[in-house]
């Protein structure tokens, strides 16, 4: 788990349909940066998946059954 770039930050947001301005991915980057590298100590060893739209996916396919 590496702390996201701007570039990173602003490619996200084109893929998502909600195109952020380069003076705003700059800034989410910035105020989310302290969040990785806190995390960076124990990046891939928590023991639960960070990625939400697995949890959706498992979701509805258990409300499907």
């Amino acid at each position: 788990m590496t702390k996201p770039t701007a570039k990173q930050i602003k490619a996200l947001t084109e893929v998502s349909g909600l195109p952020a301005s380069d003076e705003v991915a700059e800034r989410i980057a910035t105020s989310i940066g302290p969040a990785f590298e806190g995390f960076a100590a124990v990046a891939g060893t928590l023991p639960f998946d960070l990625e939400p739209a697995t949890f959706l996916a498992v979701q509805n396919t258990k409300a499907a059954k």
